[in-house]
């Protein structure tokens, strides 16, 4: 269930704005990148045909349908969409206070719960460092793909790192991972921590 407030402001804005797009559009569609991590982005667009999912879930407003999707209905909890105009036309302000909190649990994505594990283990022991892991992808065959940055990129103990810390803590907690894989430029050594 989407517990999201679209305030009338915000409403009339998006709106207006539907109605001077060329081509079909079916609303808005709003989503989080990178849920549940520091990193997350909360996003308004505009929603066509092919952007729709069988999961997403739908609210019906006055003017437009919104269309949420589905993985980031749990970030989105309690967000708010206003827009307050000003003497330079106005601004649309999302807030979404749960986007970086990280929700978690056995039934959601592969890559949300890496990340979780990354974000609340891994990268708080790399952060004494200076360093930091990021996923990049989750490949067809189950491997983690990882980046390292800051003090782990070029560190001459990352290969260390890399198996006995942060794929052993992965492959732990989440046994359907068939391990990690490192695409980090280690050449670049100009902040490592061990060179």
């Amino acid at each position: 269930m989407v517990n999201i407030t679209i305030t009338e402001p915000a409403q009339e804005y998006l709106a207006e704005l539907l109605t001077k797009q060329e081509g079909e559009v079916l609303g808005v569609r709003m989503f989080v990148n990178q849920p549940g991590t520091p990193g997350a982005e909360t996003c308004i667009a505009y929603c066509r045909a092919g952007d729709v999912t069988e999961e997403d879930e739908l609210v019906t407003y006055p003017a437009f349908t919104g269309y949420f999707e589905k993985r980031s209905v749990p970030y989105l909890d309690e967000a708010m969409v206003d827009y307050a105009a000003d003497k330079f036309g106005g601004q649309l302000t999302i807030k979404a206070p749960n986007s970086k909190m990280p929700k978690v649990g056995p039934d959601s994505p592969l890559d949300d719960r890496v990340n979780y594990i990354l974000y609340n283990e891994v990268n708080p022991s790399l952060a004494a460092h200076g360093g930091e892991v990021s996923l990049m992808e989750i490949t067809d065959d189950r491997f983690a793909v990882l980046q390292f940055g800051g003090g782990c990129q070029g560190c001459g103990m990352v290969d260390a790192t890399l198996k006995e810390g942060v794929e052993k803590t992965l492959v732990e907690q989440l046994p359907e991972l068939a391990g990690v894989k490192d695409v980090t430029d280690h050449s670049i050594r100009d902040n490592a921590y061990f060179k």
